[in-house]
């Protein structure tokens, strides 16, 4: 008998299960299901880009123990915030092409680069030699352009990886960012 009220409970389980599944009916509304829009445009997502800015005349400095020459650019939009959380991205252009700092070249026959020192509402741009010899000029011929791109939401998990815009030609943040070239 024991056996019997056993097998039967496992019965009345199992129908009851079976009967409860939400395979049996239809979910949502009764109708139609609506078309998915077209995708829209990407957009700039509060990214700061300036226009091509010619920097001014560039004065011998010595930073960290090196010399160069240096300038500024004032740029008004760059926050503590962005500082601390967003990405600030520096590019040069001139004759041969477009290119993103820190840019390393051989000019007047020597190894130089020249990089970008954010701070609040400025850019400082550093061009230095590598063998410690002297300096190398930063014309006033060259064009500038800097891109803010203010921080977001923490990921919360690694699968979630923020993209590293650093790592991206011109182009491609450019596209990226819907920004006119």
């Amino acid at each position: 008998m024991k056996i019997l009220k056993t097998i039967f409970t496992l019965l009345l389980v199992s129908l009851f299960t079976i009967s409860c599944s939400s395979d049996d009916g239809t979910n949502g509304t009764n109708g139609v299901d609506g078309q998915p829009g077209a995708t829209g445009a990407t957009g700039t997502a509060n990214v700061i880009y300036s226009a091509w800015l010619t920097a001014p005349v560039a004065a011998a400095e010595t930073v960290d123990g090196t010399s160069g020459m240096s300038t500024s650019l004032v740029v008004p939009e760059l926050t503590d915030d962005i500082l601390s959380k967003g990405t600030v991205l520096v590019y040069v252009s001139f004759g041969s092409g477009t290119f993103s700092l820190p840019y390393t070249s051989t000019a007047g026959g020597f190894v130089n680069t020249i990089t970008a020192v954010s701070t609040l509402k400025k850019i400082k741009l550093f061009r230095f030699r590598h063998d410690q010899g002297g300096t190398v000029n930063l014309p006033t011929s060259l064009s500038w352009r800097y891109i803010l791109i203010p921080g977001g939401v923490a990921a919360a998990t690694s699968k979630t990886a923020k993209l590293d815009y650093s790592k991206m030609s011109y182009q491609e943040v450019c596209a990226h960012f819907n920004i006119q070239q």
